[in-house]
């Protein structure tokens, strides 16, 4: 479905520019961190955290996204090891990161949360961080963006429930207008979670 999606879009799909949340939240980024960005779509969030010095590794399973998110990088003058995978078939194990980003990722219903949340998890190494960044189950009201599924979008509760034994050093629920290409626009109910795994 994605794959067509983004074939059957002119341009990109959510634009080029990051989300508001990783330039809202600048301090978790550090120059030399190594981060992962999963589900990366066509890479406006990967090159934004590669153009802050992180050394940066990112997947999407669009092959059509990841060559936009490689012409993106290099239009930015940005260095990121980008991945053709989808997310079962990404390797979990391997050594884990400074920093995880995990923005949009909503496709994963209630029964697939739990592993989706745990492979997460495994990806951040102890003392590292999550950044996670989704849309709330107001958002099927508003219609401007992420899958027709209310039970696929998070609430403060699902995502204390998933990662209270760490230490969450953000969680906040709000509204804004959104304009992110043609994928995301206009009022959207969001959600963020920013938490350190323990060390």
């Amino acid at each position: 479905m994605w794959e067509e999606r983004y074939k059957n879009t002119d341009g990109y799909l959510f634009g080029t520019e990051p989300a508001k949340f990783l330039l809202e939240n600048p301090g978790w980024i550090r120059g030399g961190q190594n981060v992962l960005v999963v589900a990366d779509g066509e890479g406006r969030n990967s090159t934004h955290l590669a153009t802050q010095g992180a050394n940066v590794t990112a997947f999407d399973l669009s092959p059509t996204a990841v060559q936009r998110a490689r012409t993106l990088a290099a239009e930015h003058g940005a260095s990121v090891n980008f991945n053709i995978s989808d997310w079962d078939s990404w390797d979990w194990a391997a050594p884990a990161y400074d920093l995880v980003a995990a923005i949009f990722i909503q496709f994963a219903g209630p029964s697939e949360r739990g592993k989706q949340f745990a492979n997460l998890k495994q990806a951040v190494k102890p003392g590292g961080v999550l950044m996670l960044h989704g849309y709330r189950p107001e958002q099927i009201n508003l219609g401007t963006g992420g899958p027709p599924f209310a039970e696929n979008m998070y609430t403060s509760e699902i995502l204390q429930e998933s990662f209270g034994k760490w230490q969450i050093e953000r969680l906040a629920s709000y509204e804004r207008d959104v304009q992110e290409g043609r994928g995301h626009s206009g009022k959207s109910a969001l959600i963020d979670l920013i938490a350190r795994k323990p060390a």
